[in-house]
Order: C-alpha cells, then structure tokens, then sequence
C-alpha cells in the first residue's frame, strides 16, 4: 500500500469522525479515553450514540431511560455481591438453596494459579467480574490453552465499568472462578432470562443457539410468545414451556424481591433448574425494542425508588 493511499485513509477517517462527533466519543471512550467524564454526561452521550435520542434523566419513561436513570441513583453495596459471579453464589444459596448453583472448582486470583492438568476433562472457567469473558471446554485434550490463558488475562485486566458506567460492577474484585460445564447435548445451553420487575416476573427471554445461530424470543408468564425484537431475530417456531416454568418464576420473584428491575438468568438442564446470573442493565439499557411501544410499556412496570 503507497502512502499516497495511507494519507488518503487517515484524512477520509478524520472527516468521518469529525461530521460524525458522537462517533468520535464511542471510539475514545472504548479506549478510555473518556474515563474522566462525569457519568450523567457521559450516560447522554452513550445514549444518543446507540438509540439515535436524547436522554430524559430528569423524568424518565422508556425501559432504557429508567436503567440509565438507576445507574446513576439506585446504588446499593448489595448489588455489587450480586454482580460478583463468585460471591452471589453463597446469596443464591441463602435465598433459595445451594442446590440451583452451580458447582464451583476453583476460584483463583491470578491465570498463574490455575493447574489445567488438575482440571476434571469439561469445565468452564470465567472472571467474576466482567460480562461476556468466556472459557467454555468440553474436551480438555483438545482445549488450546494458550489461547484460553491470553483470553482471561486480557478479561482480569478489563475493567468493566468505565465504558457501560453500570455501578454495581465498579468494585468488584477481578477474580478467575472455574465451574462445572452444564451440558445437555447442544452447541450452547437455552438460557431463560427472567425479567423482574420490583420483585414481579413479567416477561421471559428465551435465547437459543448463542455460540451458532442466535435467536432470542419473548414470552410472557403464561408462555404465550410476544412478537418483541431487541436486536436479535426472533426464532423460526414457538417451543414448548419449559416443565418448570412455575418454580423459575416463583424463584425469580424472591431473587429479585426489593428491586426496581433486575433479570434473573436461568440454564434448565435435564429438568433441572440452575442459575446463570444477575443482570441490573439489560442489554447495558442501549438496545431499543420493537414496535416501539414496548420501550415505554416495559418502562411503566419500573417503579423508580428515591434519588440517592
């Protein structure tokens, strides 16, 4: 490439950013370059740039303007141990019984400290305090270890708050937890995702096929199928309701039992119930629904506590 063809790249980047300067602000502040900026500002900014609106924080209506609007004043200690993959573990446990989580291996601080070959053949190993960071092995003779150890420093040094500015994950210590692998003969595990709404179970995510072709669909508590799109197709057919249903929901509403919103994450495996996780920001509250009727449908069921 001649540096003709450089010098014409980088002045077409310039004019790019500079006509577009809500672009700009997405491309530094994911190289933290706008970690300075105050989190009301900043929450403005992030918004415009992913839903094209601007952010009414002083009296907010839609489902994304209400979760902006708790990350800046519904700030609890509680929630940081319930963000903490290892810690809410032992709140799971006390809630509703050890026998929904998930069995743990081994908690370590440091890449160094994990012994692969003390490992049993299938595992998953994931940092306690980040959202997406994920080692999932189901043949350790054929795990590429190198690869995994470079994924999950990269994921201790992330720090997941700066760019999302969701509270609860601000002071939780970057660990390396490794679990038991659920496995019910599938690429990648149904994930049910229960939406709560001030301790109330209102709608359910099915998201299937993750790792390969993504769907995600909503039902209502009744398992009828919403026709609700937030940015990922909808599935070819209605599957049937999971034989559990009634115990999700009726555990979903003590999880999250005192909350504005929160979803509660479920994996159903073999007819057994496991918990996946807590989840404050659905979708870090940047993902529009469609119709768009639903944006202020599930912002009416959000009952906002008093500023802090």
């Amino acid at each position: 490439m001649s540096w003709r063809t450089l010098e014409f790249m980088k002045i077409r980047n310039v004019r790019k950013y500079l006509s577009h300067p809500i672009e700009l602000f997405y491309k530094l502040a994911r190289k933290g370059y706008c970690n300075w900026m105050p989190d009301r500002l900043y929450l403005k900014l992030m918004y415009r740039r992913f839903t094209g609106s601007a952010l009414r924080l002083d009296n907010p209506i839609t489902f994304n303007e209400k979760l902006q609007w708790m990350k800046l004043y519904d700030r609890k200690d509680i929630y940081t141990t319930m963000v903490d993959k290892a810690a809410v573990k032992d709140f799971v446990a006390e809630k509703i019984g050890e026998k929904y989580v998930v069995p743990t291996i081994k908690i370590c601080d440091r890449v160094e400290d994990l012994d692969f070959d003390a490992l049993p053949d299938q595992f998953v190993i994931k940092c306690t305090h980040d959202s997406g960071g994920l080692v999932i092995c189901k043949d350790k003779n054929k795990l590429d270890r190198q690869d995994a150890i470079g994924k999950l420093k990269k994921c201790l040094e992330f720090n997941y708050f700066p760019l999302w500015r969701e509270w609860p994950y601000k002071n939780v210590v970057p660990r390396i937890i490794v679990e038991e692998l659920l496995n019910d003969g599938k690429d990648s595990i149904d994930d049910y995702k229960v939406m709560c709404f001030n301790g109330v179970p209102k709608l359910i995510q099915l998201h299937m096929g993750r790792f390969s072709e993504h769907t995600q669909d909503f039902y209502d508590v009744d398992w009828n199928r919403l026709p609700i799109i937030q940015g990922t197709p909808m599935a070819e057919k209605v599957v049937d309701k999971p034989s559990n249903l009634e115990e999700m929901l009726e555990l979903s509403a003590k999880l999250s039992s005192g909350i504005p919103q929160v979803r509660v994450d479920w994996y159903c495996v073999g007819g057994k119930l496991y918990f996946g996780e807590l989840t404050f920001f659905d979708a870090s509250g940047f993902e529009n629904f469609e119709p768009d009727e639903y944006n202020e449908i599930l912002g009416s069921w959000i009952k906002l506590p008093p500023k802090k």
